[in-house]
C-alpha cells in the first residue's frame, strides 16, 4: 500500500495537510483546484505530485484524491 499525504494551500503560511510526513506520494494544489476534477487540475500542471504517477493514477481512478482534497479544502 502507498503512503500518501494531501496538502491544501490557502495562503503563504495556512495549509492544511492530511497524511505522514516522508509519504510515497506527495500531492498538494490550490483551495480553490480542491473543487475541480483532479485529473484536470493534473494533466493543467495545477495539481502538484511528488511521487509515482502509477500509484496517483490508481488514487485518481477510485475517487479518493478528490474526496479528500475537497475536504481539507472546506477545512472540516
Amino acid at each position: 500500500m502507498v503512503s500518501v499525504q494531501y496538502r491544501v494551500k490557502f495562503a503563504k503560511d495556512d495549509e492544511a495537510v492530511l497524511g505522514p510526513d516522508g509519504a510515497d506520494l506527495v500531492l498538494s494544489c490550490n483551495s480553490q483546484d480542491a473543487f475541480t476534477d483532479p485529473t484536470v487540475t493534473y494533466m493543467q500542471g495545477r495539481l502538484k505530485v511528488v511521487g509515482s504517477s502509477g500509484a496517483l493514477f490508481g488514487l485518481l481512478a477510485n475517487g479518493e484524491v478528490a474526496t479528500t482534497l475537497r475536504s481539507l479544502a472546506s477545512r472540516s
